[in-house]
C-alpha cells in the first residue's frame, strides 16, 4: 500500500498576517533587545517559536464558550464547568484556579514547604525551583543520568532515578521531604517523557514514607501520548485513559493551562486532600483572587474547560506531536545536533555541540538564539546557563550539562510550510556557525534573569563578506557591537 501523507485535523478559519523584516531591521532589533529574544517586539518576529505557553490557537468551540462567560465575582458557572472537566479528565476532586501555572506553584510551595526542607524533582524548572527556594526549600535533581546526555536515545529520559531519591531521603530524612515534584514531560531535558512504570515506582516508594507525589501536569497529555507509543502494555489505551492513570498515582498537580489546555491564560492546582485544599482556597484569595475565579475572567475559565477536553482527542495530539517530529527529523537529516529522542513540544538545538568555540561563560545558547533571529526572523529561546541562574549560596553561575536552544511549536498555529522555513533557517545558520560570537551580561536581574537580562558581544564583531556563502547577496552579521 502506498504511504499516505497526514494533514492537520482542523481547518483555518481566521488568519493573522505576519511580515518578514529585513536583515538590517533585525540587526537593529537584536541590539535594541540586548541580544535577548524575550525583549524583541512580537511585531518584529516572523515565526515565533519562543514558547508554547499561551500561544495556542483556540478552537471555534472555545471561542463560542468565551461568549458564555459568567463574569460574576463569586460562584461563576464557568468555574463549575472547569471543575467538572478537571475531575473527569485529570481526576482531582479539589480544584483551585490560578492565573497561570506559576500561581499554582507559588501556592503549593507556601502550603507544603518549610524552611530547611528538601524538594526532589526530575530536573529543575525555572519558576518551580524559584518558588521552592523562596519558601525556604532546597531543590535536588533526581532525574536519571541519561537526561543530561543530549545524544542518549533512552525512551523515557524524564524518569526519576529511585537510587538518587533514596539517597536524598536517607541523607536528610523523610520528614524533611514534603513532596517530590515529577514533571511530565521534562521541559529542560528536551521535552522528555516519564514512563507510567517509573511514576508507579515513585509512588510506591514515597507513600509509605509520608512523601507526597505532586505532578507538574503542564504537558501531561503529551506525556501520555509517549507512554501510549513507547510502553507496549499501553498501546491499546487511549491518551485520555493514560492521562487519568498517570494522575491517579499522584496526590496533586500544578497545571499551566497555557500549554496542553490550549488557552492563552490560566492554570490550576488540583489536590486530593480536602484539608490542604481548604488552606489553598484561603491562600488563593490573598494572591490570585476568589477561589472560584483565581485571577481569571469567567470566559477564560470556560475556554480552559473546553480546551481540556479537546486536548485528549487522539487525532489532535497525534498531529501536535507529529509537527514537532517533522521539524526535528528534517534537522537530524541535515546533521544539526539536537536533543534525542525528539520531545513533545519543541525541538532542542544542542548549542554546546553547535558552537564549541564559545566557552560556557559566554553563553553559547543565548548567542545562538540571537543569531538565529538575525539570520531568519525566527525567535527561539535559550535553555542553558542563563536559564539556570546563579547558585543562591555561592552566587556563581550554574552550568547545567545541557546548553540548548528551544524551538517551541505553538499548538494549532503554524503549518508545515512554516516548519520548512525554520528548517532551512537553522541549517543555514549551522553552516555558518563559526561566525557566532559569545555574549556577556550588560544587565542581570535578581530573579529569573533569562526573561529580562541584556547582553553585549564579547570581542569584535565578525562579518561574512558578500558572496562568501552560497546564495549570499549582502553582508551577514551574526553578532554586532552594542
Amino acid at each position: 500500500m502506498r504511504h499516505r501523507s497526514w494533514a492537520e485535523p482542523w481547518k483555518i478559519k481566521v488568519v493573522e498576517p505576519i511580515r518578514m523584516t529585513t536583515r538590517a531591521e533585525r540587526e537593529r532589533h537584536i541590539r535594541e533587545a540586548g541580544f535577548n529574544t524575550f525583549l524583541i517586539k512580537s511585531e518584529d518576529v516572523y515565526i515565533d517559536l519562543l514558547t508554547d505557553s499561551g500561544t495556542s490557537a483556540m478552537s471555534d468551540r472555545q471561542w463560542a464558550g468565551m461568549m458564555m462567560g459568567d463574569e460574576a465575582y463569586a460562584g461563576s458557572r464557568n468555574y463549575y464547568n472547569l471543575e467538572r472537566s478537571v475531575r473527569e479528565i485529570y481526576g482531582y476532586e479539589e480544584l483551585i484556579p490560578t492565573h497561570q501555572g506559576r500561581g499554582a506553584e507559588h501556592l503549593l510551595s507556601k502550603l507544603l514547604i518549610k524552611p530547611g526542607d528538601h524538594v526532589p524533582g526530575n530536573m529543575y524548572f525555572t519558576t518551580t525551583r524559584l518558588h521552592q527556594e523562596l519558601a525556604g526549600g532546597t531543590f535536588h535533581d533526581v532525574i536519571i543520568d541519561e537526561a543530561h546526555d543530549p545524544a542518549s536515545e533512552h525512551p523515557f529520559k524524564g524518569n526519576v532515578d529511585l537510587k538518587k531519591l533514596d539517597a536524598l531521603v536517607q541523607q536528610v530524612g523523610a520528614d524533611k521531604v514534603p513532596y517530590i515534584c515529577v514533571a511530565v514531560t521534562v521541559n529542560l531535558a528536551g521535552g522528555q517523557p516519564v514512563s507510567l512504570a517509573n511514576l508507579r515506582a515513585v509512588a510506591e516508594y514515597c507513600r509509605p514514607r509520608g512523601i507526597k507525589v505532586m505532578l507538574d501536569a503542564t504537558r501531561a497529555v503529551e506525556n501520555s501520548w509517549f507512554i501510549q507509543q513507547r510502553e507496549p502494555e499501553m498501546r491499546d489505551r487511549t491518551v485520555a485513559e493514560i492521562l487519568r492513570m498517570t494522575c491517579d498515582l499522584t496526590d496533586g498537580a500544578t497545571m499551566s493551562g497555557k500549554k496542553d489546555s490550549l488557552v492563552n491564560i490560566g492554570g490550576w492546582l488540583g489536590l486530593r486532600d480536602s484539608a490542604i485544599a481548604a488552606k489553598a482556597q484561603n491562600l488563593v484569595v490573598v494572591y490570585e483572587g476568589l477561589h472560584t475565579y483565581g485571577g481569571l475572567a469567567g470566559r477564560d475559565l470556560e475556554a480552559m474547560a473546553i480546551g481540556i477536553r479537546e486536548s485528549v482527542e487522539e487525532e489532535y495530539i497525534r498531529s501536535r506531536i507529529g509537527q514537532v517530529y517533522y521539524l526535528g527529523e528534517r534537522l537530524q537529516e541535515a546533521g544539526v545536533p539536537i536533543v534525542t529522542p525528539i520531545g513533545g513540544h519543541a525541538v532542542f538545538l544542542d548549542a554546546a555541540a553547535m558552537l564549541p568555540h564559545i566557552p560556557r561563560d559566554q553563553f553559547p545558547a543565548q548567542a545562538l538564539a540571537a543569531a538565529l533571529y538575525v539570520e531568519s526572523g525566527v525567535r527561539a529561546m535559550e535553555r542553558g546557563a542563563v536559564s539556570a541562574g546563579r547558585d543562591p549560596v555561592t552566587g556563581e553561575n550554574r552550568y547545567p550539562k545541557l546548553e540548548l536552544v528551544r524551538l517551541t511549536i505553538p499548538r494549532r498555529v503554524y503549518t508545515q510550510a512554516h516548519m520548512d522555513v525554520v528548517t532551512e533557517s537553522v541549517i543555514s545558520l549551522f553552516e555558518d556557525r563559526k561566525l557566532v560570537h559569545g555574549l556577556r551580561f550588560a544587565y542581570e536581574p535578581e530573579y529569573l534573569r533569562f526573561f529580562q537580562a541584556r547582553f553585549e558581544p564579547v570581542g569584535a564583531p565578525v562579518v561574512l563578506e558578500s558572496g562568501a556563502h552560497a546564495g549570499a547577496s549582502v553582508d551577514r552579521h551574526f553578532v554586532l557591537n552594542s
